[in-house]
C-alpha cells in the first residue's frame, strides 16, 4: 500500500467512526462540492461498468468512422 493508499485509508476509518449525523454531513459536502461530486460520478460509473467487455481504441475509431 503506497502514501495515497494509507492515506485514503485513514480518512475512511474515521468517516466510517463518525456518528450517522457527522458522517451524512461530510457526505453532503462533498456532494455539494462540484467537483468532488464529479470525481464522485466518475469513480460509480467506473465501478459500475468494471465488468463490461472492452474492445482495443483503434476497432472503436473504425467502427465510429463508419
Amino acid at each position: 500500500m503506497g502514501p495515497a493508499e494509507a492515506t485514503a485509508e485513514v480518512f475512511l476509518t474515521a468517516l466510517r467512526a463518525l456518528p450517522k449525523k457527522q458522517r451524512q454531513a461530510v457526505l453532503r459536502g462533498i456532494a455539494d462540492d462540484d467537483e468532488l461530486r464529479e470525481d464522485l460520478l466518475d469513480l460509480a460509473l467506473i465501478a459500475e461498468r468494471r465488468h463490461e467487455s472492452s474492445r482495443p481504441f483503434n476497432q472503436y475509431l473504425a467502427e465510429k468512422k463508419r
